[in-house]
Order: C-alpha cells, then sequence, then structure tokens
C-alpha cells in the first residue's frame, strides 16, 4: 500500500501535546510544504497545539521559511534548540516568554537522537562545562519562563561531565529527494545527509510517526539501495513536494549542483570578497593555517576564511570541514552556509560531531559577538536577543586551537585602506569587548584549565588568551592604540611587551602572499 498522502492530511496527524523532531541546517532538510499545511491548519481550526518542537541547527532562512512557519502562540509550548537566530516569530515567542524555550549544542541534539533512538538514558559529554550550558550557570535556559533543569553535572571517575536526557519524540518530519511509494528516501540533491537517519530511528522507536517531503516519488523497488538514506521501515508516511519554493535546497538557491557533489566548478566561480574589514578579518585569521590540518569553519566571518584561502589559491593546503558533514572542497558563506563547493566527502551530521567531539579538528574558525577580559565570547544572547550557539560550543571546546573573528566595533563601522594602512571612517555604536560577556558561550577559564590556545582576530587589533588573560598582541598599521583601541574597549587588556603591527599586505586591495606563508608554516 502506498504511503504517499497530502501535506494538509500529513498535518492532521501532529497531535496535540507532541513532541516534534525536526531535522534541518538552514534551508537544507526543512520540509516547508508540510510546515505549511501545520501552520494553515493552526490557523484554521486551533490544532494541533502545545507543541515541543527540537531541532538542531540553523532554522530557516531569518524571513519566512523554516520553523518559524510554527511560530505562533498556542501552537508551540516549548522550543529545544541548538540555534534560534533564523526563525523570527519563534524567536520572538521566546524573547516575550511566551514559550519555553532550551538552547543545546547543536551536536549535543543530532547525537541525542541516536541516544533516543537505542532507548539510553541520555548523552554523556564534556560539552557545555564552564559555558551558559552548564546548569550550575544558566542550564541552556533562555527566558524566565523556562525554570526545569534538564541537563545535569556527573562525575565518572574524578571527571566532570553534563548529562543530557533522553525524551520520547512523537514526530519526526525530514526531507529527501526520491521516495518511493514503500517510503525509502534517497537525499540525492540535498547538499547534508544531517541527522535524519538518527532521528527517523528515534521516532520510530519511541512508538511515533515519520513524515518525509520529497520532490519525486518512484516506483516500489526501483531505487539502488546504496542511494537510500532512510530505509522505508522509519518511514510512515510520504508527502511530494508540488512548489518548488518549499523544496530549497539552501537558503539562497533551488538547487546548486556543486553543493550536492554533481559538478565541480571552477574556483575562480567563487567570487572574491571585496576589501572590507570582513576580508581583512580573514586575511589575518587565514594566517593562522599550515599545512594539512583539518579545520572548521563557523558561521559568519569565520566562513570567509574559506573565499580568502579560495582567492590565494591556498584552499588545497588544508583540509576545511563543516560542521554539517562536509569534508574538503571551499565551504560556502551564509546565505549558504554549512554546504560547499567541490566537496571530497560529505558524511552525516551527527557523525560529524563525533570526530569533533573528539578533539578531531587542529583549527577552527568561530565568530566574536562580545569578548571579555577573562577570554569569555558570547554569540549566544544579547541582552533579551536570543540567537543560540549551533554548533559553537562543540567545536570551540574540543578543537586543538581556536581562532575567533569579529569586528573591534558594530552598528555602523567603515573602514578604508590607503596604502597598507586602515583608516576608521565611522566608529560602531556598540563596543564589542566588555568587562563581562552577557553570556558565556565560549569559557576562557575552561580554554585555559584545558591548555587550548585562543586567537581573537579584528579589523584593527589581534589578542591572545594568557594564563593573564586577554592579551594585546597585534594592532593594524595606521591605527592609534590610544585612541582607537584601548578607548574602545570595556576594559584595559594586558599588552604584550612583543606588541607587533599586523602585515600591511592584508590591508591591500591585492595580496597574494598566503600561500607562501601557510608553506613555510610546520605547525598551527
Amino acid at each position: 500500500m502506498s504511503k504517499v498522502i497530502s501535506a494538509d492530511e500529513a498535518a492532521k496527524l501532529v497531535k496535540d501535546e507532541s513532541t516534534v523532531g525536526i531535522s534541518l541546517m538552514g534551508l537544507a532538510g526543512w520540509p516547508e510544504e508540510i510546515a505549511r499545511a501545520i501552520e494553515r491548519r493552526f490557523l484554521e481550526t486551533g490544532r494541533p497545539c502545545n507543541l515541543t518542537v527540537v531541532s538542531s541547527s540553523g532554522a530557516g532562512d531569518s524571513k519566512e521559511r523554516g520553523v518559524t512557519r510554527l511560530g505562533y502562540e498556542g501552537l508551540v509550548k516549548r522550543w529545544i534548540a541548538g540555534h534560534m537566530g533564523q526563525a523570527p516569530k519563534m524567536r520572538k515567542l521566546v524573547e516575550d516568554n511566551l514559550i519555553e524555550a532550551y538552547n543545546l549544542p547543536q551536536g549535543v541534539i543530532v547525537q541525542l537522537w541516536r541516544e533516543i533512538a537505542a532507548k539510553r538514558p541520555g548523552l554523556i559529554t564534556r560539552v557545555g562545562l564552564g559555558t551558559f550550558i552548564d546548569p550550575r550557570i544558566e542550564g541552556g535556559k533562555m527566558n524566565p519562563r523556562t525554570q526545569k533543569d534538564i541537563i545535569k553535572v556527573i562525575e565518572i571517575e574524578g571527571e566532570e561531565y553534563l548529562f543530557y536526557k533522553t525524551f520520547p519524540v512523537d514526530v519526526a518530519l525530514i526531507r529527501g529527494t526520491v521516495a518511493d511509494e514503500n517510503g525509502n528516501l534517497t537525499m540525492d540533491k540535498e547538499g547534508m545527509f544531517l541527522e535524519t537517519l538518527p532521528l527517523a530511528q528515534a521516532a520510530k522507536n519511541c512508538g511515533g510517526i515519520v513524515i518525509a517531503q520529497a520532490e519525486y516519488i518512484a516506483q516500489p523497488n526501483t531505487i539502488h539501495p546504496k542511494r537510500v538514506k532512510v530505509p522505508g521501515i522509519l518511514v510512515d508516511y510520504v508527502v511530494q513536494c508540488t512548489n518548488p519554493d518549499n523544496h530549497f535546497q539552501t537558503e539562497a538557491v533551488y538547487y546548486n549542483p556543486s553543493f550536492s557533489g554533481d559538478v565541480k566548478v571552477p574556483l575562480s566561480a567563487i567570487a572574491p570578497l571585496k576589501l572590507t574589514e570582513r576580508k581583512i578579518i580573514a586575511r589575518r585569521a587565514a594566517m593562522e593555517l599550515a599545512p594539512d590540518v583539518i579545520v572548521n569553519l563557523g558561521i559568519g566571518i569565520s566562513s570567509d576564511v574559506s573565499a580568502v584561502a579560495a582567492e590565494e589559491r591556498a584552499a588545497d593546503l588544508m583540509h576545511l570541514t563543516t560542521e554539517s558533514g562536509t569534508i574538503g572542497g571551499v565551504p560556502a558563506s551564509p546565505p549558504d552556509f554549512g554546504h560547499a563547493y567541490n566537496a571530497e566527502a560529505i558524511i552525516e551530521h551527527q557523525v560529524q560531531f563525533d570526530f569533533y567531539d573528539g578533539g578531531g579538528i587542529d583549527l577552527t574558525f568561530l565568530g566574536m559577538a562580545q569578548a571579555d577580559k577573562e577570554g569569555n565570547i558570547n554569540v549566544t544572547k544579547f541582552s533579551n536577543r536570543v540567537i543560540g550557539s549551533g554548533g559553537f560550543i562543540n567545536i570551540s571546546q574540543n578543537a586543538k586551537k581556536v581562532v575567533f573573528c569579529g569586528s573591534f566595533t558594530a552598528g555602523g563601522l567603515e573602514v578604508a585602506v590607503e596604502n597598507g594602512k586602515l583608516i576608521i571612517n565611522k566608529e560602531g555604536k556598540i563596543q564589542k569587548l566588555v568587562e563581562h560577556v552577557d553570556q558565556i558561550t565560549y569559557s576562557g577559564k575552561y580554554a585555559r584549565q584545558v591548555k587550548q590556545p585562543a586567537v581573537y582576530v579584528t579589523e584593527r587589533a589581534v589578542f591572545s588568551l594568557e594564563p593573564e588573560g586577554l592579551t594585546l598582541i597585534e594592532i593594524a598599521p595606521g591605527i592609534d592604540l590610544e585612541r582607537d583601541v584601548l578607548a574602545r574597549m570595556g576594559f584595559k587588556p594586558i599588552i604584550s611587551p612583543n606588541l607587533k603591527t599586523m602585515p600591511e599586505g592584508i590591508f591591500k586591495p591585492q595580496w597574494g602572499e598566503l600561500r607562501d606563508y601557510i608553506n613555510n608554516k610546520n605547525h598551527i
């Protein structure tokens, strides 16, 4: 019997009080057609209601598509998410204290699906210790309405760990490319496999249902078994997408064959970055690279490191990866984040985090919204504005070395370069180097305990994390130390006695020195 149903029929299968698990990153993996039907049913009937929604990654396109489709008071009562910033209506429910909200590390959520599928009691990991995830600090709670502790500190053989308890899953919403009438699902045109399989296994073993959105329907037993990423025994219902707008590969494009590995594009097809503060930061950050290192690139300015490496013909000197599961190639910047041009391999989301959590990354480049004198970083919450950590905590705590990338100030910063020197035309209104960060996403104290090297790169200054605290080690040519750096900080940093000038080359329209610079290094 065919498992194919309409989106409206699928929406009626989601019951009140259900826990709904979703596999997505941006719009990758997101079943927009099914979500629209759930939204439509709720607006017409008030059902389903009081859902608990669990999503691991960037939850949409920051506009109308994605988890924001479910952002109605009454439809959702609780949101457990790895990242919240890309679902504006859901985020507003959190900020207005209308629903409960927990931010858990992205890698924890994708690994929890596997623990749930195996009916284990929970996930034991060091990820989150010393950050706002730690129940001794905030426990991942993102607003006052959220009161219950869902994370515990435990001790095993004298070592501290966090214990994330498993929970039942009633509905899994997943997406693929082709589904046969038996529910066997391929992901041929997807640029990432995500945590689709363990999520489906979790729902099935909890007695829940799995609903898959697919572009195409095939006859039973016509798909090569190696193409099947979710077997039909796990899939209860299939919805065929009727509108390409509801099945975008990324936030920006319906389909780019390079992201799915079907076309290898020339690197010249990747547009060079304009010479702004972002490119200056990415260039200086890229100087931390070394030959043959395994690298993770985060979102924001840090993702621009790959574009700089491609422009400098240096991308082949290291192994660039993303948390979504891409390995090799050139990782894409937003709005295509998580995908990669010309990837060598694409593995599952939770498997990538197994490797990351075990220290497999030599070097990571991550964002920096706030930093303080202890070396703490905040990228998750600013006053009442919630963003969420994504994979930041898994990655930053476990990489052998971390490089944070961000502008020195925000809110209107305008810079220019002239003859290899930096000029501040307009200062940003928002101070980013503050006495104390609003929320601890990265713990400088924990980093010092585990002796993890950390570098903080801005367009005008570079800092390193030393035992005594955040230390200024470089300033840009053309910059006045007192006026442009110290006066724009909320604390006085330690100033290295060997304070250097950032290389003039990175402030020029054409650089061309990165490849040789990397080749002359033997370590990070």
